[in-house]
């Protein structure tokens, strides 16, 4: 048995994090982390805010990331076969870029090497199997190599994406979809913009990574296996007549796959002993790009609440406070990602010219993009 003031259970990017941003504060950090080691081969891509990368910045990671990344510099947003578009720049929000693209991997990697300098105790090939509490402590069971062992901590903080979460602990949302990724090569070049596109099917996210674009395209789940299954040909055809012109050609497509897409918000605890942050606490569907950047908000707060509280305070004091705050941010990105999936996703004529003047009122407000721009960067809170 061992004891620490924190055991965080996932060292993927979001408890990464959590474990970096408090390096230097003299607590005893372990990171349980079932992988054998800290990297993921995973070309997925992610949309790291403005407000994400200055996190990254300031725990050390973004000098080595920056490299891998790509900026967004603009963003446009439309629907088609409709009128009605928006666009959102970094230059008319004051900011060098409104956020960068990197691989899912490469941020792994870049995270996990920081992690492991941070001073925490990094446990890899640790497979958690019970969580519990007392009014004394945390506790974790694990098993690590063909040893069952037991840490307990003031306070035990769930990273590891919620896989092991009962259903009486979460609330779901099933939107009948699935995003199909890979990256695409386009006959222009990408020049820095993204594109978010809604069709009566969903979404379709076209994002700058190196020199090409990746895509998130939104399918229902029942088309999902034949979109997989077409032919590069075929798919970049179909792909063209979803998304139009505006980048001109699709000249290519990368190996696909796909995952469904959902709303799952976990339940409190009801122990100050046990919290859940990022996917653990919180999964939203793609759309706008916020479930990442959330989570890693939730680090960061999550950070400086505990070098707030003393020592002996941690795990035995109500965290309130960052609860309450977090559960406000939290309930703004799923609101506006659950609104957005489901005002965008259908072929209703009254909603279809509805969302083409939202969008248009929108683009002519530059007070109202600037608010939207800033909540996108920095999170619903933002003002």
């Amino acid at each position: 048995m061992e004891h620490v003031d924190i055991a965080l259970v996932g060292g993927g990017p979001v408890g990464a994090t959590l474990a970096c941003a408090l390096e230097g504060s003299g607590l005893s950090v372990a990171v349980l982390e079932a992988k054998e080691k800290l990297e993921a081969p995973d070309p997925r891509a992610l949309a790291l805010s403005e407000g994400c990368r200055l996190i990254l910045d300031r725990i050390g990671v973004w000098a080595a990331l920056a490299p891998r990344t790509a900026a967004i510099e603009t963003i446009h947003v439309s629907q088609r076969g409709g009128l009605g578009r928006v666009q959102l720049s970094a230059q008319e929000c004051g900011v060098a870029a409104l956020g960068h693209v990197a691989e899912y991997g490469d941020l792994y990697a870049a995270l996990g090497a920081r992690m492991l300098d941070s001073g925490a105790t990094v446990l890899t090939g640790a497979r958690v199997t019970e969580v519990g509490a007392t009014s004394g402590y945390g506790l974790v069971r694990y098993t690590r190599g063909d040893a069952e062992r037991l840490i307990t901590a003031s306070l035990v903080v769930l990273s590891e994406g919620g896989k092991a979460l009962p259903p009486a602990l979460r609330r779901d949302k099933e939107y009948g979809q699935s995003a199909v990724v890979c990256t695409v090569r386009t006959q222009r070049p990408h020049n820095r913009r993204a594109y978010e596109r809604f069709t009566a099917d969903g979404p379709i996210a076209l994002l700058p990574l190196h020199d090409d674009y990746a895509l998130v395209w939104t399918t229902p789940s029942a088309q999902v296996e034949t979109r997989l299954a077409l032919s590069e040909a075929e798919f970049l055809a179909q792909l063209q007549a979803a998304f139009g012109d505006r980048q001109g050609r699709f000249l290519a497509a990368g190996p696909r796959a796909a995952f469904p897409l959902k709303l799952s918000l976990a339940q409190d605890s009801g122990s100050p002993r046990v919290l859940r942050i990022g996917n653990a606490a919180h999964v939203l569907h793609p759309v706008a790009g916020q479930g990442f950047n959330l989570g890693v908000r939730d680090a960061w707060k999550l950070a400086e609440a505990l070098l707030d509280l003393p020592r002996e305070r941690i795990g035995a004091t109500p965290m309130q406070a960052f609860q309450r705050q977090r559960r406000m941010d939290i309930a703004g990105g799923s609101l506006m990602t659950d609104l957005l999936v489901e005002g965008f996703s259908n072929a209703n004529p009254l909603l279809h010219h509805a969302r083409g003047a939202a969008l248009a009122a929108l683009d002519l407000l530059p007070p109202l993009k600037g608010l939207f721009a800033r909540k996108m960067m920095f999170g619903s809170q933002s003002w």
